[in-house]
C-alpha cells in the first residue's frame, strides 16, 4: 500500500527567463520609484542619499549570497518559513508564518497596490491631488486582477510577470537616459557641495535606510518557489547574477535621481509625476 501512495509535489513550470523576471519583476516595483525623493529629503544632502543608496545595495547583494546558497542546499518552497522550519523548529515557523500572512505580507501589497493605483490616476489629476477613495478602489481592483491571474494558472502568471519587467526596466531606462543627457548638458548644481546639510541625527538616517531598503524588497522571492523551479541550481545562480545587476543598475538609478528628486515633489510626490510634468519636452530634448 505504502508502495503505491505518490507524493503530491508542484509542478516545474518556471524556467530561467521566469526566475530572472521573478526577482527583478518584484524588486523594480513601487519602491524605487516611491523612495528616492524620501530618502535625499530625509537625510538632506545628495552625497548621503547616495551613500544610503550604497550601503542597503551591499546589504541586499550580502543576503542575496546567503539565499542563494540556501535555496541550493534546501530545495523546498517556503523561504524564511521553510528554513526557520528545518534549523529551530515548527513553534518559531508557525510565529513566523502567523505575522507574516495576517501583517507583514498584506501590508507590504497594501502599499504596493496603493502606489500602483497613485501613477495610475495621477495623469486624469495633474492640477490636483487625486481622490483618496479612487486612488484606494484602484488598488484593490489591482490586487483582486493578480491575485485572480496568479490562481489561474503558474505560466500564465509567469508571462505577466515578465511583461511588467520590460515595461518596468524600459521606464528606468528612460528616466537613467534623460538624467545622463541633462548632466551631459552641465546641470550639476546638486553635485556641489553635495554632502552639505547632511542629517546625522539616528531617526533619520534610519527612515533613509528603510525607504532605500525597501526599493530593494524582491531580492528573496525565488526562494519562495523553489519547487515550482525547472532546474533550481542553475535558477538561483542566474537569478543572483540578475540581483548583482540590478543593484548596480539601481545604485545607478539613485545616482541619476539625485539631481531629480528636489523636483519631482513638486507634482504628486513621485518621481515620474513630477518628471513628466517638469519635462514635457523630454523627447524634444533628449533627441536634438
Amino acid at each position: 500500500m505504502d508502495d503505491k501512495t505518490q507524493k503530491l509535489n508542484l509542478k516545474r513550470e518556471v524556467g530561467l527567463v521566469g526566475a530572472v523576471s521573478l526577482i527583478g519583476g518584484t524588486m523594480i516595483g513601487s519602491g524605487i520609484f516611491m523612495s528616492p525623493q524620501t530618502v535625499l529629503l530625509t537625510i538632506g544632502s545628495p552625497g548621503a542619499s547616495m551613500v544610503v543608496w550604497a550601503c542597503c545595495g551591499l546589504l541586499v547583494i550580502l543576503a542575496s549570497f546567503c539565499y542563494a546558497e540556501l535555496g541550493t542546499v534546501i530545495r523546498e518552497s517556503g523561504g524564511e518559513y521553510i528554513y526557520i522550519l528545518r534549523t529551530s523548529g515548527p513553534v518559531v515557523a508557525f510565529m513566523l508564518i502567523f505575522s507574516s500572512v495576517l501583517f507583514v505580507r498584506p501590508a507590504g501589497v497594501a502599499g504596493i497596490s496603493l502606489s500602483f493605483a497613485q501613477y495610475v490616476v495621477a495623469p486624469f489629476y495633474s492640477d490636483c491631488p487625486p481622490p483618496v477613495l479612487l486612488v484606494k478602489c484602484v488598488a484593490a481592483v489591482a490586487i483582486i486582477v493578480l491575485a485572480t491571474v496568479n490562481c489561474l494558472n503558474v505560466r500564465f502568471s509567469m508571462s505577466v510577470q515578465v511583461f511588467f519587467m520590460v515595461v518596468k526596466v524600459l521606464a528606468l531606462a528612460v528616466i537613467i537616459i534623460g538624467g545622463l543627457v541633462m548632466l551631459i548638458r552641465g546641470h550639476t548644481e546638486n553635485f556641489e557641495d553635495s554632502f552639505e546639510n547632511t542629517n546625522l541625527a539616528i531617526n533619520p538616517i534610519g527612515i533613509a535606510f528603510y525607504q532605500g531598503l525597501w526599493s530593494y524588497d524582491g531580492w528573496n522571492n525565488l526562494n519562495y518557489v523553489t519547487e515550482e523551479l525547472k532546474r533550481p541550481e542553475v535558477s538561483h545562480i542566474y537569478g543572483l547574477l540578475l540581483l548583482l545587476s540590478l543593484t548596480a543598475e539601481e545604485v545607478l538609478y539613485g545616482l541619476i535621481n539625485v539631481f531629480r528628486c528636489p523636483w519631482s515633489m513638486d507634482k504628486g510626490g513621485t518621481l515620474c509625476t513630477g518628471y513628466l510634468y517638469h519635462r514635457r519636452s523630454y523627447l524634444s530634448l533628449t533627441f536634438t
